[in-house]
């Protein structure tokens, strides 16, 4: 708990320091990469500080130059700065409670990034629609396909949304394997402990005159399991598990 409270004290600091001058800058000359760049460091050294070292596999198989859609499971709240601080810049889709946070919430939306009202089914949907315009403009995407962390590390079942998404934009999916999160942080605890996280980029998977219902999402779902520790398996799909 000591170690959370210490990173929450470092993070109002980082906010209080360089996010508010940032943000006012952002909106002052309509640019918001220092407001970004400065973020994604800021998340890494509160990971380091916080003794959270990362293993990241894979890079290179990330498409240069063109825009795709990041698929990663989600384990615990450390997995957007970790995952944040590999990735060349993204944008994202979250629930829209986090565009209500100070500071936080109007740097997302001066981002680009796009808020997602899950009990509204049309509202949801237009979400995917203007993130698809994004995709199709050149915006990168990181999505979490189970839709919300994982309660005890195991992979769950995926939404459809973030395939929709692939899909309409005709962008490739990268699959991303987030290993060793949720021991350092689990769902509904406060704690954080030190520990390793295990980034693995998998090879890209074109969604060029694919559907949603001829195996894409077991096909990418299969990949992220490749970068899984057993115990980060759903025990309910034994089929699903890689072979080993």
């Amino acid at each position: 708990m000591l170690r959370a409270i210490f990173l929450f004290l470092i993070t109002l600091l980082f906010v209080l320091l360089l996010g508010v001058p940032l943000l006012i800058y952002a909106a002052i000359t309509r640019n918001s990469d220092p407001l970004y760049h400065v973020g994604v460091y800021c998340a890494a050294v509160l990971l380091r500080l916080g003794g959270i070292r990362t293993e990241v596999q894979g890079r290179d198989r990330i498409p240069a130059g063109r825009a795709v859609v990041f698929m990663a499971n989600h384990q615990s709240n450390v997995d957007p700065p970790a995952i944040f601080a590999c990735l060349p810049p993204v944008l994202v889709i979250a629930k829209k409670e986090s565009f209500r946070i100070p500071v936080l919430g109007p740097a997302m939306r001066m981002r680009g990034f796009i808020p997602i009202d899950r009990k509204d089914r049309e509202r949801a949907i237009e979400a995917v629609q203007k993130a698809a315009l994004a995709l199709r403009a050149g915006s990168s995407f990181l999505v979490f396909p189970e839709g919300t962390r994982s309660p005890d590390g195991r992979l769950q079942p995926f939404k459809k949304g973030a395939f929709i998404l692939a899909l309409e934009a005709s962008v490739p999916i990268v699959p991303v394997s987030l290993s060793g999160a949720c021991r350092i942080m689990r769902k509904g605890d406060l704690a954080i402990h030190a520990g390793t996280m295990r980034i693995t980029f998998h090879n890209p998977i074109p969604t060029e005159d694919r559907r949603i219902d001829d195996g894409l999402m077991d096909e990418v779902r299969g990949a992220i399991l490749q970068g899984l520790a057993e115990d980060e398996w759903p025990i309910e799909e034994p089929s699903s598990r890689p072979h080993t």
